[in-house]
């Protein structure tokens, strides 16, 4: 069965971090393009970060540069987004999706650019709170 679940610790004060993983069961997470979206309350979906399924490119859309990373473990198989320096914009609910279409996540690509439609797989999505 494919699957993919995140999961992290998702409560954290403001300035804090965490960090989101994306656990693949039932495939190779490896051979796809990944990518983390996020919806807040009352927004549309939107692109966060994604890295290529070669590993050797990442995006991260403009309000999360220098702040959130993403990374693969193939041995885990799992994808991870690591998120520091939260700030009052960040809670969402974060879902983790794959790709397999071609120039998903590629060189001449932005995070800005990342559309849900090109994803196939889905997690759950995982709730981030920011909380004093």
């Amino acid at each position: 069965q494919v699957q993919l679940v995140e999961s992290g610790v998702n409560t954290v004060q403001p300035g804090g971090s965490l960090r989101l993983s994306c656990a693949a069961s039932g495939f190779t997470l490896g051979r796809y393009a990944v990518g983390w979206f996020r919806q807040a309350p009352g927004q549309e979906r939107e692109g966060v970060s994604c890295i290529s399924d070669s590993d050797s490119i990442m995006h991260h859309v403009d309000p999360v540069k220098g702040r959130f990373t993403i990374s693969r473990d193939h041995g885990k198989n799992t994808v991870y987004l690591e998120m520091t320096n939260l700030q009052p914009e960040d809670p969402a609910i974060y879902y983790c999706a794959t790709s397999g279409a071609w120039g998903v996540c590629g060189p001449h690509t932005r995070a800005e650019d990342m559309k849900a439609s090109e994803y196939d797989y889905w997690g759950q999505g995982t709730q981030v709170t920011i909380s004093s």
